[in-house]
């Protein structure tokens, strides 16, 4: 086999030339980049490629276009990359085929249609036909790799030097909304960490890592309360979130969705929004659950003991900007009021809607609650999660449910990683919640 090198200022542009020189006969071995592009100098990137001697004297001397008929470099690049589109198109039509295929020497004996034959013995896939599926397999695979490889042009400023057979996962992960410096870093381990044999095929790449991500995610299961014990819980978050939509599925969770019926009571400090109570309101008497108003914090301790029938009992907040200290401060009164009398678990609820530094912010300035776990909302309203899954890796925080819409109580989730990396590398299904 004979070993060629091609250079351009772009990997397409190196493509160009390998398909100008030697068509497509050739087989890609590697693609790096040389010189990274600065203000100064252009970039540089070569690419490998193997190709059989006896194949070489057919293809290396062709002649090149006229100057007339030669194409500018940009629609030249164009036309690769429809040629891959085309090239990709064609594959995914020819690995569907199932039936066997037979070549016939002469036309008079080839049947006009196949069809196969009943019997009794199981149909078995010739060897050749395994072969060729094999081989479309492969094809389809580099295929992949070229338009990645292409994909990476457009992001000059990487830190970290990308293998071609990763670029469509980091490019899925840096689309999601993902923190870069996160998403390096967990490149970086990747690379360190996945077996070599395990990078021959993109599909193992991308399930390795999903492996990965699943890891990196800190959940906290649902549990129930002991027996003779309550389960308090306080959400808290920003105005507009959705805590008391979320309290009225939790409740109607709870009540009615459990194996077991469990007894539920709530308490509202939100005075500040009179619709808000109103609304918790209704969803108690609709439920049959007890309730309590708190208007200042000493009576917050009163309003628990009063609910102490219950198994659990849920507590909504006035929903506060991250930068209010004032009414962050009121819940946190509210909380040392109570004591260690009551063992309280703090989630701090977030739209999955806004980018990664305004929930890091969100949760810093809550964080003098003793956050114990997150919560998201409008997972329906957003196509990138990447943020979610920073926030966690950054504070450890576990996750522990999902609000994936308006409807009360099915559309609650308990969080897992599965679905929150399902969400973040192929957006979000409500088939799947």
């Amino acid at each position: 086999m004979k070993i060629l090198t091609f250079s351009g200022k772009t990997p397409s542009e190196a493509l160009k030339k390998v398909r100008s020189e030697i068509g497509d006969e050739g087989m890609l071995i590697e693609t790096r980049e040389i010189r990274k592009k600065t203000l100064q100098k252009e970039g540089l990137y070569e690419i490998v490629i193997g190709i059989e001697e006896d194949m070489l004297h057919k293809t290396y001397a062709k002649a090149k276009k006229p100057l007339e008929k030669q194409k500018p470099l940009l629609r030249e690049s164009e036309d690769v990359l429809f040629d891959i589109s085309n090239a990709a198109e064609q594959i995914a039509k020819i690995s569907n085929v199932t039936e066997p295929a037979f070549e016939y020497k002469s036309k008079e004996y080839a049947p006009k249609e196949y069809t196969p034959r009943e019997s009794s013995m199981p149909a078995m896939e010739p060897k050749e036909l395994k072969e060729i599926k094999s081989e479309i397999s492969k094809l389809g695979d580099k295929v992949k790799l070229i338009q990645n490889m292409i994909w990476k042009e457009k992001a000059p400023d990487l830190e970290l030097s990308i293998p071609p057979e990763f670029a469509e996962i980091y490019r899925l992960a840096a689309q999601s909304g993902m923190n870069k410096e996160h998403l390096d870093a967990i490149m970086r381990m990747t690379l360190e960490h996945m077996p070599f044999k395990m990078r021959e095929n993109s599909t193992t790449v991308k399930r390795y890592f999903q492996t990965l991500l699943r890891k990196l995610v800190p959940i906290r299961l649902e549990s129930t309360p002991s027996a003779g014990a309550k389960k308090v819980m306080m959400l808290v978050g920003p105005t507009g979130v959705g805590k008391t939509t979320s309290i009225a599925k939790l409740a109607a969770r709870y009540s009615f969705l459990m194996q077991k019926r469990y007894k539920v009571g709530l308490v509202v400090l939100d005075t500040y929004r009179i619709g808000a109570v109103e609304q918790l309101m209704q969803y108690a008497r609709m439920m049959k659950l007890g309730i309590e108003i708190v208007v200042d914090p000493p009576e917050f301790s009163t309003a628990l003991e009063s609910l102490k029938y219950c198994d659990y009992v849920l507590i909504d907040t006035m929903g506060s900007s991250p930068y209010d200290k004032d009414k962050i401060g009121k819940i946190y009164e509210c909380l040392k009021t109570a004591g260690d009398q009551h063992n309280i678990d703090v989630v701090l609820v977030m739209p999955s809607s806004i980018k990664y530094e305004d929930l890091k912010v969100t949760y810093e300035n809550f964080s003098n609650l003793s956050i114990d776990t997150l919560m998201f909302t409008k997972l329906d309203e957003t196509i990138g999660f990447g943020n979610i899954f920073s926030l966690a890796y950054e504070t450890k925080a576990p996750i522990s449910y999902f609000s994936v819409g308006q409807e009360v109580p099915e559309d609650l989730v308990c969080a897992t990683g599965d679905f929150l990396v399902e969400c973040l590398l192929h957006g979000f299904n409500r088939s799947k919640a």
